[in-house]
């Protein structure tokens, strides 16, 4: 069947192709974010439940990655698409890329950040339950509790995506180039697995910092209790050393370079079928 020459899904193929790869990622590598996650915490791996119940959070996770991956797709290839019929010229297209993941972001964690605190507090072992988790952190901090640490995770995702989208989309690029076709939804998870991997590494402090903050409520005492990116990120580097920032890189970028073949694989995958075959078609 010939390919659609249009590069850009409409709406519904965003948000279908967003959520399937969303549910995909979150469900397979879970367990290696729960381990990166009781790394990371305050009261240590072996206190936060070592290797036990590493599927604990599963259910926040997949109600929240569905609608947060279909968010951050449907605005990131929207906007791209935007640039592109703008014909900005090509040392420009890493700004247009970043823009348009940002943005993604911003729009993704109002969607994520709240399943993210419930699924992190779970994987800690802060609560037994899902719903213990959601009457706790509504019991304790209200409404905005579930949105603890929102711009910490927005001012971790921003730097991530600035990194991974523009080496995504230019190793894609190169790779039409140098073989001189479209490139195949398998190649574009070998990108995306590099770029993800990459950005995982260099971001972890950030990562930390974000984990530490979302795992905190307020009542816990002054010393398990943290609330802001720099006074945190000071504090870990002051009380642990600067060894602390960087806990949980291994997994972290593990995770990520695994994720992100599937992920953005799988987007790819899905996006491909869609179009190929007139799937959600407007048409």
């Amino acid at each position: 069947m010939p390919r659609n020459d249009n590069t850009t899904p409409n709406t519904t193929q965003c948000l279908a192709a967003g959520g399937l790869a969303g549910i995909a990622v979150d469900t397979a590598l879970f367990p290696l974010d729960t381990i990166k996650t009781r790394l990371q915490a305050k009261a240590g791996f072996l206190a936060s439940g070592g290797f036990r119940g590493i599927y604990s959070g599963l259910s926040s996770a997949i109600i929240g990655s569905s609608p947060g991956a279909a968010m951050f797709f449907l605005t990131y290839e929207q906007i791209k698409a935007a640039f592109e019929r703008r014909n900005i010229s090509k040392e420009y297209q890493p700004l247009a890329h970043m823009a348009a993941a940002s943005a993604g972001e911003v729009a993704a964690c109002l969607v994520r950040v709240p399943t993210e605190v419930i699924k992190q507090r779970l994987q800690a072992k802060h609560h037994n339950s899902l719903a213990g988790a959601i009457r706790g952190t509504y019991g304790a901090e209200g409404l905005l509790g579930f949105y603890r640490g929102y711009l910490t995770q927005v001012v971790r995702e921003i730097p991530f995506t600035c990194i991974q989208f523009p080496i995504y989309e230019y190793l894609k690029q190169w790779h039409s180039r140098r073989n001189g076709r479209q490139i195949r939804s398998w190649e574009a998870a070998l990108c995306g697995s590099v770029a993800g991997g990459t950005a995982a590494a260099l971001t972890t402090p950030l990562d930390v910092v974000k984990t530490r903050v979302m795992l905190s409520t307020k009542g816990m005492g002054a010393h398990l209790e943290y609330s802001g990116i720099v006074s945190t990120l000071s504090r870990i580097a002051r009380e642990e050393g600067m060894r602390a920032l960087f806990s949980g890189i291994i997994p972290r970028t593990i995770w990520i370079s695994v994720g992100g073949f599937v992920f953005l694989g799988s987007y790819e995958k899905a996006k491909e079928v869609m179009m190929d075959t007139g799937l959600f078609s407007n048409k």
